[in-house]
């Protein structure tokens, strides 16, 4: 019995064992524009956890003792200002409203055949609520496509529909920043689209 001890020790050290992932969200990254991008006053921008703001003002602050310029971005419906530093804009994955090509192809996802994976629904939960913060509209529009429910379909669950209005709601948002009208005539606009996917 003794004998087994000095054996054990003579292996060659292994490398720690990485601790499970906890479990919690997947991690969908913002899809993070090619090159650094240039904001200025009055653009309409995407923070990938609050979705459609406009960056109010660009300044340089003083913060604990750093001069760091900050984008200062207001997102109206609730009220919040955000300030992202400029150095770290892009990974943070801020970025310009999609471009009419990048929606169209959100569009397209949405004509798509539903993808429901054989999942435990608070497992797809997670990832759903992982492709809306992620602020990539074609993640984004993957979602809606997934949950949508055309009459005759069988209703969603309580959950499944707040998901599937927070996705809407992402879209719609940009939908309307690029369109230059308001939230609910783009929501209308998309429902109108939805209508005419069989």
């Amino acid at each position: 019995m003794t004998a087994a001890a000095p054996a054990a020790e003579a292996r060659a050290p292994q490398a720690p064992a990485r601790a499970p992932m906890p479990p919690g969200r997947p991690i969908i990254a913002p899809r993070l524009p090619a090159k650094a991008e240039t904001f200025v006053e009055g653009d309409y921008v995407v923070y990938p956890t609050h979705g459609v703001g406009k960056v109010d003002r660009i300044a340089v602050e003083e913060i604990a003792g750093h001069r760091l310029e900050l984008i200062h971005i207001t997102f109206e419906e609730n009220r919040m200002t955000l300030r992202v530093p400029v150095a770290k804009a892009r990974s943070a994955g801020l970025r310009k409203l999609a471009n009419r090509k990048m929606f169209d192809e959100a569009l397209a996802v949405l004509r798509g055949k539903a993808r429901i994976k054989r999942t435990m629904w608070s497992r797809r939960a997670q990832e759903y609520e992982a492709k809306i913060n992620s602020g990539d509209p074609i993640a984004i529009a993957e979602v809606v496509r997934d949950l949508h429910r055309n009459a005759g379909q069988p209703d969603q669950s309580f959950s499944e529909r707040q998901i599937y209005e927070a996705a809407m709601d992402r879209l719609a948002a940009e939908l309307a920043a690029l369109d230059r009208t308001d939230k609910p005539t783009a929501a209308t606009k998309l429902n109108d689209f939805l209508k005419t996917i069989t």
